[in-house]
C-alpha cells in the first residue's frame, strides 16, 4: 500500500462533500456529508452539546481522500445509545480519567451503518479499513484520550475491529423485513390469526380519531410544518426527561440538503398537524428517527411510526424498516429482534481487562435474550 497520511478535521466543511460521499456511499443517509454538515451548521453538534467534530481522513500521497470516519471528541456519554457510564465510573474510582474520549458514530442517532468509510474504487478495501482502524487508535494515543468507540457499525466492521484487538459488544434493535409484499394486507396474511386481528383493530382505532394522514418529502416540507414538528420533538424530549440536542434550524437544513430522502409522516386535525414521525430513506431501508404528538390518540404512535412506515416501504420497494432503539412492543407489530454492533478500544490495561470480561458475558446474555424475543414473533409458524 502506498504512503498514507491521517488528518483530523474539526468541521466536516473542511472535507469536500464529493470526496466524503465517495467514501460514505449512497446507501445510508446518516453518514452522508449532507446529514453530518446539517448537524454542524445548525449547532446541533459542537460545544453546546459536547460533540466536538474530529473527523478522521486518510489520504494518499497525491492528496486523494481514500477513507474517512465520522468522529467526535466527547467529555460525556450522552446521545450515544450504547451505554458506557459504568466503565467511566470504574476508571474514575480507580483514579483515572475516562473523559475525554473519541466516539466514531452518528450523533443522537442509534442507526446501524458503516463507520469505516472507504472509497469503492480502492483496490484493497479491507486493507484500507484495517489501516483506518489503526489510524483511529493512533488518533486516540496522540490525543491522550482514554478510549475510542465505534458504535452501531456494520457486522463486517465489527468482525474486522475484533480481529484487530478491539472489544466487541452486541446490542439489539427491532427491524421489519419486507417479504416482497404487495400491500399491508399481504403482510398481515403472514401473521397468526390473533395477532393479525390485533393489528387490524389498532389501525382501525387509530383511523377513527377524526385525523387525516399524509406523507411529505424533502423540499415540500414547509417551514411551518417543520415548526410544528419541532414542537412535537421537544415535547417528546420533555416527557422522557431528555435533552433537545437538535436545534430548530437542523430540520429545514436536513430536508434542503437530503431532498426526498427526508420523509415526514403527519397526522392532522382540521388541517393542523397534531403528530409527526420523521424518517430518512436509504437505498433499501426506511429509518425511523423522531416522533411527537399533541394530545392523546389511541394507537396513533403505532400507526404513524410503525404501520405507515411499513406501508411506505412496501410502496417504494424498500427491503427494511428500522424503527430506532429499544421497544419490545415492536415485536407484536412485525418487527423482529436484530443484533447491533459496536467495538471499543480502551487504553487503560486494568479497565480493558474488566470490560473484556464484561462484554463476553453480555454477548452471551444478549444472544439468549434475542432468541427469547424472537420466539414472541407474531408470524405464523412455518
Amino acid at each position: 500500500m502506498t504512503a498514507l497520511t491521517l488528518s483530523l478535521h474539526p468541521a466536516i466543511a473542511e472535507i469536500p462533500a464529493t470526496e466524503w460521499d465517495a467514501c460514505a456511499g449512497p446507501d445510508n443517509p446518516f453518514v452522508s456529508h449532507a446529514f453530518l454538515s446539517a448537524l454542524e451548521d445548525s449547532g446541533s453538534t459542537g460545544p453546546r452539546t459536547g460533540w466536538l467534530p474530529q473527523h478522521a481522513a486518510i489520504r494518499d500521497a497525491a492528496g486523494r481522500l481514500l477513507a474517512a470516519a465520522p468522529m467526535y471528541g466527547k467529555s460525556h456519554s450522552y446521545g450515544e445509545y450504547v451505554f458506557d457510564q459504568s466503565w467511566a465510573r470504574a476508571l474514575e474510582q480507580a483514579g483515572g480519567d475516562y473523559y475525554p474520549k473519541l466516539q466514531v458514530a452518528v450523533p443522537f442517532s442509534p442507526v446501524p451503518g458503516p463507520r469505516l468509510l472507504v472509497r469503492d474504487d480502492v483496490a484493497d478495501r479491507p486493507a484500507l479499513r484495517q489501516a483506518l482502524a489503526g489510524a483511529l487508535r493512533q488518533a486516540g494515543d496522540e490525543l491522550s484520550v482514554s478510549s475510542v468507540h465505534v458504535t452501531f457499525c456494520t457486522e463486517d466492521e465489527y468482525a474486522l475491529l475484533g480481529e484487530s484487538g478491539w472489544l466487541q459488544r452486541l446490542g439489539v434493535q427491532f427491524h421489519w423485513d419486507n417479504g416482497g409484499y404487495a400491500d399491508f394486507d399481504d403482510f398481515l396474511a403472514t401473521l397468526a390469526s390473533r395477532k393479525r386481528k390485533a393489528l387490524k383493530r389498532e389501525r382501525r382505532d387509530a383511523n377513527q380519531c377524526g385525523l387525516t394522514f399524509r406523507t411529505v418529502q424533502g423540499r415540500a416540507i414547509t417551514p411551518d410544518l417543520w415548526a410544528h414538528f419541532y414542537r412535537f420533538y421537544t415535547a417528546t424530549v420533555d416527557r422522557k426527561w431528555g435533552s433537545a440536542y437538535l436545534t430548530p434550524e437542523f430540520f429545514p437544513l436536513l430536508s434542503g440538503r437530503l431532498g426526498d430522502r427526508v420523509v415526514l409522516m403527519l397526522a392532522e386535525r382540521d388541517g393542523t398537524p397534531v403528530a409527526g414521525a420523521l424518517n430518512l430513506m436509504g437505498t433499501d431501508t426506511l429509518y425511523g428517527r423522531n416522533w411527537g404528538c399533541d394530545g392523546d390518540y389511541p394507537f396513533l404512535h403505532f400507526e404513524l411510526c410503525y404501520y405507515r412506515a411499513i406501508d411506505f416501504a412496501i410502496a417504494h420497494g424498500l427491503r427494511r424498516v428500522e424503527a430506532g432503539a429499544q421497544g419490545q412492543h415492536k415485536i407484536q407489530r412485525g418487527y423482529r429482534p436484530t443484533p447491533t454492533y459496536s467495538a471499543h478500544w480502551i487504553a487503560h490495561a486494568g479497565l480493558r481487562r474488566a470490560v473484556a470480561d464484561f462484554v463476553v458475558h453480555e454477548r452471551e446474555a444478549m444472544l439468549h435474550e434475542m432468541a427469547e424475543l424472537d420466539a414472541q414473533s407474531p408470524y405464523r409458524a412455518e
